[in-house]
């Protein structure tokens, strides 16, 4: 497609990939590209090693738009910085899979294929949603996304230069790379079917069961059957009787609501909205805490009307303790896989880093302190000599957490928070890492969050296992 002056711009406003990412038919093409991804041998298996996708599924959702929309923002300076802590984060990605195959992140075949499947799927869910794209239009995307790569590696070369090359390459790949692998079966088959609630239904168990008992299979069988037919014969992969009909029927209905005033369905905003809870100084939090009360009164209903099992409602969650498998399962396996291994710590470290919006060095310090931290966590907790802590082992344990290189942790985060270097955390600075303002149980010195009161609370949440109103949204939420 040739680019002259009437031609919009590659990223920002006037982008084409910019008047897809607010469409909500994307939730369901998201969705569908990343298990296309999942399915590439390499992508799944630093999925299953390295991704929170499956502990973390909501946090996950939230990272992967912003950086979408820094990417394609306005603000150039943003998006090449962006592109720079993407590479930073894949380059930190490599390992070998359970057959003895390498992978890695940084592989450019690899980072061109996830780049495919999501030009791929976003094609497709125009034409699932009846509103096939012109091929300009679609050219036009298509350079959109090669320059997204560009931004990452040093050119597209990887994608072919053409959309009907582009056609031959993709059906190559599914053809002959895609496999059944086990982190595209737990998209599938596990997640859906045990997503945890979204920190704005947080206190909602019952009403979050029954909704995902009803919509979670049918959005596992919508995304199987828009998977390309070849590969869902090769894999295996069962279609329920009328999928293809209801698959349909799903991207209309859901396209529907592209028709609501502007910034209604905002795709930013959406996922604030999923990470709000109650307790929060967001203006909204006030309407969200009587919301629930009432919901609590639906679930209430629902319990006495329906088989589901018993699900106790939570009260005074500040002050709830947790015990040490609990603790295990919500704070320190992040990965979902029932194990402690520095995976789980990097992903800790990821997600600090993310919200703080950190550079170098700052990040490889916040994760070179989580690295020491999870040598002594090795060295005080793996008994069996299996490079992994159990959470049999860290409940054997547990006093051993709190050592110097946690302490380590702590003073390092302090540090990268601590943006202006006054050794003080202010209203801002706070805001930046817990996103919400002050709470009564922090510890203040005029307006302001100390050194010594920051550790404490640290170690406090990490080694005391009480929940934590700040805390429990950076590390422990979904």
């Amino acid at each position: 497609m040739t680019v002259n002056e009437d031609t919009p711009p590659l990223f920002g406003t006037g982008s084409q990939f910019r008047e897809f990412l607010d469409d909500p038919r994307w939730a369901l093409a998201m969705i569908r590209a990343t298990v296309l991804e999942a399915a590439h041998p390499q992508v799944g298996a630093a999925l299953i090693e390295n991704s929170t996708f499956v502990a973390h599924p909501w946090r996950r959702l939230r990272n992967t738009l912003r950086s979408l929309r820094r990417m394609f923002g306005d603000d150039d300076e943003a998006r090449h910085r962006e592109a720079a802590r993407l590479n930073r984060l894949h380059a930190r990605l490599s390992g070998t899979d359970p057959q003895g195959r390498p992978y890695d992140a940084m592989d450019p075949a690899v980072r061109a294929w996830v780049v495919a499947t999501l030009f791929e799927s976003t094609v497709t869910m125009c034409r699932l949603g009846g509103q096939p794209l012109e091929q300009e239009v679609m050219e036009r995307l298509y350079t959109e996304f090669r320059g997204y790569l560009a931004l990452m590696q040093s050119d597209g070369g990887q994608l072919p230069a053409t959309v009907p090359e582009f056609w031959v390459y993709y059906d190559r790949v599914v053809a002959e790379e895609l496999e059944n692998t086990e982190a595209m079966r737990i998209i599938l088959y596990r997640l859906f079917d045990h997503l945890p609630a979204p920190p704005v239904l947080g206190g909602l168990p019952t009403l979050w069961a029954a909704g995902r008992a009803l919509t979670g299979p049918v959005v596992g069988a919508i995304t199987v059957a828009s998977l390309p037919e070849p590969f869902r014969r090769r894999a295996g992969l069962p279609e329920m009787p009328g999928a293809q009909t209801v698959m349909q029927g799903a991207y209309l209905a859901v396209g529907l609501a592209r028709f609501l005033p502007d910034g209604w369905i905002r795709a930013d905003a959406v996922a604030d909205l999923l990470d709000l809870t109650p307790d929060s100084d967001d203006p909204r939090a006030r309407t969200l805490a009587a919301l629930h009360r009432r919901m609590q009164r639906a679930g209430a209903l629902i319990r006495l009307l329906t088989p589901l099992p018993t699900v106790p409602e939570p009260t005074s969650p500040q002050t709830t303790p947790r015990g040490a498998e609990e603790f295990f399962r919500e704070v320190l396996d992040q990965t979902g896989d029932g194990y402690l291994d520095w995976p789980d710590l990097a992903a800790m470290a990821r997600e600090l880093a993310t919200r703080l919006d950190l550079d170098e060095p700052e990040e490889t310090r916040l994760y070179q302190a989580h690295a020491e931290w999870w040598r002594e966590l090795q060295q005080a907790l793996d008994t069996d000599g299996d490079g992994r802590v159990s959470a049999q082992e860290y409940a054997d344990a547990v006093p051993t957490l709190a050592g110097p290189a946690l302490i380590r942790v702590a003073e390092v985060l302090f540090d990268v928070a601590d943006k202006d270097g006054d050794q003080r955390i202010d209203a801002g600075e706070y805001r930046a890492l817990f996103r919400t303002g002050f709470h009564r149980d922090t510890h203040r010195t005029d307006g302001a969050y100390t050194r010594s009161a920051f550790v404490k609370d640290f170690l406090s949440f990490m080694s005391g296992r009480l929940r934590s109103t700040p805390y429990d949204p950076v590390i422990a939420q979904a």
